[in-house]
């Protein structure tokens, strides 16, 4: 049976959300390779029209699974922004050399990741799009590996870390704002700049009230939407003009977080896994993998992560920008750059807007798992076997 100290480590959202994720992304693949995998395939296919009376034109009604990436995920982002701003006001990354080194070290696995995809795709242009795929590190699966490390791993590494998987993340948004978007329209732009100017000044003048944040943001969500830019990038905005200040009680930022984290761990993440892992192996031939698009994804999760971040890493230190983490060595930053190439909730979110409802989808998904699991193993094998606890 269950010893009251795994049911408490488990029901932990640094614990249990992980686990239910790749349960749940675990149980997509399963049904998509089962007698039932043409009700998971309903999933990947538009709802289709809504008539919205008489002379107008209907509204269409995208798939479940593009649903699920354009809003349930905006809450996503929305935490990992709230995550970001609150250790810049007053946590690992106040000062600026604490914030400076993952923020370079970031820059680094996003670079040079992309880079390599890039070289090794760049005879196919039908691959082209995916560049983007390969430069997340994934901080929902990372920090409980982490955690599973123990003293292998020093408390300073596991901070930079997990900064520099946050800063990830916000690179990430920002590209998929700038370059997966649709046809920009001026005036849909014209009212997202009044928005973010709204709320921002909001921010500033400390204004608490979580309604106007709200229907702000929902609002921003469309208009993003409606300019040409992913609305998730709604998420970001909003949590970067949400008050730190503490009157009589939490923050609005905290406020937020302490409502919206359970959600997010255990319902937003969860489904995106079911509903983005599912891969028909049943109904794929091997001939119809694309061999280039896996090789490239591969490659940039496992070799380019980990070279984009310690070099950048190593640079940063040797100009005297920034210093290693507290109680952490060359041999143990290494291995944590091994970690990185973990890329699997934000990689497969890039993956699903480089190529919608496309055959290069699945060849693509194999690829983050494949690449994925090679930068675990060997982050792993090198923190176990090569590094001596702090």
């Amino acid at each position: 049976m269950m010893t009251a100290t795994c049911r408490h480590r488990f029901l932990t959202p640094e614990t249990g959300g992980p686990c239910l994720l790749l349960v749940m992304a675990l149980a997509g693949f399963i049904l998509a390779n089962s007698p039932w995998r043409s009700f998971y395939a309903l999933l990947a296919k538009p709802l289709g029209p809504v008539p919205l009376g008489d002379g107008l034109s209907p509204f269409c009604l995208p798939s479940v699974a593009e649903l699920v990436t354009i809003g349930p995920m905006t809450l996503f982002f929305l935490t990992i922004s709230l995550e970001l701003k609150k250790e810049l006001t007053a946590g690992h990354l106040a000062e600026f050399r604490q914030c400076l080194l993952p923020c370079l070290s970031a820059l680094g696995g996003v670079v040079v990741p992309a880079g390599l995809y890039a070289l090794i795709a760049a005879p196919d242009p039908a691959l082209r799009s995916g560049w983007a795929i390969p430069v997340a590190t994934d901080a929902a699966f990372t920090l409980p590996v982490l955690l599973a490390l123990g003293r292998r791993v020093s408390e300073g590494g596991r901070v930079w870390l997990m900064a520099l998987a946050i800063f990830d993340d916000v690179l990430g948004i920002f590209i998929i704002a700038l370059f997966y978007g649709g046809t920009p329209h001026a005036m849909s732009l014209f009212g997202t700049v009044i928005l973010v100017g709204m709320m921002a000044c909001a921010g500033w003048r400390g204004v608490r009230c979580l309604w106007f944040y709200g229907i702000g943001g929902g609002l921003l969500w469309i208009c993003l939407k409606e300019a040409g830019l992913h609305p998730t990038l709604a998420g970001v905005v909003v949590g970067f003009c949400l008050p730190t200040a503490r009157h009589d009680g939490p923050s609005p930022l905290e406020r937020v977080e302490h409502g919206l984290a359970p959600w997010v761990t255990w319902g937003v993440l969860p489904l995106f896994g079911f509903v983005m892992v599912g891969v028909p192996l049943a109904d794929t031939s091997l001939t119809s993998l694309d061999l280039r698009l896996i090789v490239a994804v591969v490659v940039g999760l496992v070799l380019g992560k980990t070279a984009g971040i310690f070099g950048m890493t190593w640079l940063a230190i040797r100009c005297r920008l920034a210093s290693l983490p507290a109680r952490t060595s060359w041999p143990m930053l290494f291995g944590l750059c091994l970690l990185c190439g973990l890329g699997f909730t934000v990689s497969l979110f890039m993956a699903s807007l480089a190529f919608p409802a496309s055959g290069l989808l699945i060849s693509s998904k194999i690829g983050i798992f494949l690449g994925s699991l090679m930068a675990v193993a060997s982050g792993w094998f090198w923190l176990r076997c090569v590094v001596k606890e702090t």
